[in-house]
């Protein structure tokens, strides 16, 4: 039996060994980080592959939250304000955390703690958020704030 699917707006990355449904409102930055983060792990020589872009289908499978993306979106991502581009893809992944695009202002300036972003499945992911500043390395901050949970 296919457990059910739960559609939602985001986009799902794999960093390393970790999976991440990057969240927010529409026009944050979630597929600019996205995009930004896959390609510096990339150059760095490690593992980074894109699930989806925009809508991901989550499901609950051996009690993991898995990650896959709709057939009509398959392989591609937004670069906002120059179009539709195909990126390498994994057709599901084990979703780890979610990831909050954050920009100044920071308020409240420090996160809550244990943060967690409940889906529409019954589950929840803890959040960790990240800065989309002009000249800020976002795969350098992730692997600040999340010391040894990339797998590199």
């Amino acid at each position: 039996m296919t457990p059910p699917r739960h559609n939602v707006h985001g986009t799902a990355i794999v960093l390393g060994t970790a999976g991440f449904l990057v969240t927010g409102p529409s026009g944050i930055g979630k597929s600019r980080l996205a995009l930004a983060c896959i390609s510096a792990a990339r150059q760095m020589g490690h593992f980074a592959a894109l699930v989806a872009d925009d809508r991901v289908d989550l499901s609950i499978e051996q009690d993991q939250i898995i990650a896959r993306c709709p057939a009509s979106i398959e392989g591609l991502i937004e670069i906002r304000g120059a179009g539709i581009a195909r990126l390498e893809t994994v057709p599901a992944a084990v979703m780890d955390w979610a990831i909050l695009p954050v920009s100044a202002p920071f308020d409240p300036r420090m996160p809550p703690e244990n943060e967690e972003l409940p889906l529409p499945l019954g589950r929840s992911l803890p959040i960790v958020r990240v800065p989309i500043e002009n000249g800020v390395h976002m795969l350098a901050a992730l692997r600040a704030l999340l010391p040894e949970k990339l797998g590199f």
